[in-house]
């Protein structure tokens, strides 16, 4: 169609104006600048959002956990081992959830042992109610009950030595508090599996050998537990004054062993003593949140330091790989010849060496600390990376018009690549040093599960660690590896989701593709 062929009526026609210069309409918002766009993009992104929450709950967690709880890294005490997450509130609203309690179904026997505790210690060692179920076994009926058990009350009474010293402090407790710490010791000799009472203190009862060799309580007319206390042989010099209600008897509360005293320790009034006397470190009962390990160590003590660790560890690592990396990629891209294939050729040499070996010959060669093994392994091949992203984008951007404006007009080197190229550049790197993070938590937890690095030490620990810790009691105690498992699936999760937000939010061409 020729031009005169359209039919365009003339008041469809706007003359310039001629009367001056023309000058572009005022913009009626605000400029934005190239980060408040990113933000914007990547507060649209509501995964994203919801992973840096998680991020940002968790490292609260990691700063503020240690100072939560009243337990150290190197805290332990072997009578609550394994004890069961708990949480007061639930304990205390009869909550079956959190409440440092197990749901067991046992055999009278087992049922007698625990009522016996509960008996001689005073405290609830069933939390609500116990059932007796009956069940049919090859044939048979027999009687089972079924209870939920205080992991903690459970503890019952342990044999301890104490100087002599000691024992007076505890009995002088004692008379001062009106609470029973030192329990009345039994007598081996009128039972004859004597060697049982000798790894068992919680045993204060009558007993006979029965089927199978195995001891069966002896009960008293009424259906009682008959007691086996040693009666006072009058070589304690310094009787306790505090005796069981209705006691008319005098008893031995440890028996001398040259320069010791031989006695049975309530655990949970020991507990309280040691910690108001001895320790003076404020702590009234034993509380373990996330419940404790085959050492009695508290796991949210030890989750938390070895997350704070774990987080410094890679901030650092990625924060002196941002600097050199994008330092060294920044004169390879912008100089490239000769100077690029020499530093390249360096880079390439490092990159080479796997990083099991560096580690290894590090740690065995160094006479240092794991931790700085850990630091140098990572930073040797770590920021090569980084070096080879900064590389690329030097490569894409030092030819533009504007840094061709930038040199015509004398801009000396320096100047056009922090000042003109690296801002260009900056999207990308900011993106895959966020990303660093979560593969050096991984790596220093993948290496001190395998115990390649060992950061168990008495004031520092590693998630890893942790993990290793649980795998031994997975069947039985699931909870010592359920919160490190957890941990470091969310980490690992939410690294991911907010890494591909700041990925499209930096570069908008790339979103919904993978790396």
């Amino acid at each position: 169609m020729k031009a005169q062929d359209y039919k365009i009526s003339a008041e469809k026609f706007v003359f310039r104006k001629t009367d001056g210069t023309l000058h572009d309409n005022k913009l009626e918002t605000k400029p934005v600048s190239y980060l408040q766009d990113a933000l914007h993009r990547f507060s649209r992104n509501k995964g994203s959002i919801l992973a840096a929450i998680i991020i940002g709950l968790l490292v609260l967690f990691a700063i503020f956990g240690p100072m939560l709880t009243p337990y150290s890294v190197a805290y332990e005490d072997l009578d609550y081992a394994y004890a069961l997450p708990k949480i007061r509130f639930f304990y205390d609203n009869g909550i079956h959830f959190w409440d440092g309690g197990k749901d067991m179904v046992q055999s009278e026997a087992y049922y007698n042992e625990y009522l016996a505790i509960q008996i001689e210690t005073r405290r609830p060692v069933f939390i609500g109610d116990v059932e007796k179920v009956e069940e049919k076994y090859m044939g048979k009926t027999r009687l089972r009950y079924s209870f939920r058990l205080d992991t903690y009350n459970s503890a019952g009474v342990k044999f301890e030595k104490l100087t002599d010293a000691e024992y007076k402090a505890v009995q002088a407790y004692q008379d001062r508090t009106g609470i029973q710490v030192i329990m009345p010791i039994t007598d081996p000799n009128q039972r004859p599996e004597t060697v049982q009472d000798k790894k068992n203190p919680n045993i204060w009862y009558k007993t006979k050998v029965g089927g199978g060799n195995k001891s069966e309580i002896v009960l008293d007319d009424n259906g009682d537990f008959i007691n086996i206390y040693k009666l006072d042989d009058g070589t304690d010099s310094y009787t306790s004054k505090v005796y069981w209600e209705g006691d008319e008897k005098q008893y031995s509360y440890g028996i001398f062993r040259g320069d010791t005293w031989e006695v049975r320790l309530d655990c949970r009034a020991y507990y309280a003593y040691y910690h108001s006397e001895v320790l003076k470190d404020g702590i009234t009962e034993p509380l373990h949140i996330f419940g404790a390990d085959a050492y009695g160590r508290d796991i949210f003590a030890r989750l938390a330091s070895g997350a704070r660790f774990s987080f410094i560890l890679a901030v650092v690592v990625s924060t002196v790989n941002l600097f050199v990396g994008a330092v060294y990629g920044a004169i390879e891209g912008y100089y490239g010849g000769k100077i690029d294939i020499v530093m390249e050729r360096f880079v390439e040499l490092l990159s080479s060496i796997p990083f099991m070996i560096v580690i290894t010959l590090l740690k065995y060669h160094l006479e240092v600390s794991h931790m700085v093994v850990l630091f140098i392994s990572f930073f040797l091949t770590g920021w090569t990376g980084m070096a080879a992203r900064t590389r690329m984008q030097f490569y894409r951007f030092k030819n533009q018009e504007y840094v061709l404006v930038a040199r015509t007009l004398g801009a000396n080197d320096k100047r056009i690549m922090f000042k003109h190229i690296f801002p260009n550049a900056i999207g990308t790197l900011i993106t895959g040093s966020v990303l660093v993070i979560p593969g050096v938590i991984f790596s220093e937890t993948s290496l001190s599960y395998l115990n390649i690095i060992d950061l168990n030490s008495s004031n520092i620990t590693s998630v890893g660690t942790l993990l290793a810790a649980g795998q031994n009691a997975l069947q039985t105690h699931p909870h010592i590896i359920l919160f490190p498992a957890v941990f470091i699936s969310l980490l690992m999760l939410s690294f991911n989701l907010f890494g591909n937000g700041l990925r499209d939010a930096f570069n908008p061409s790339l979103r919904g593709t993978e790396d």
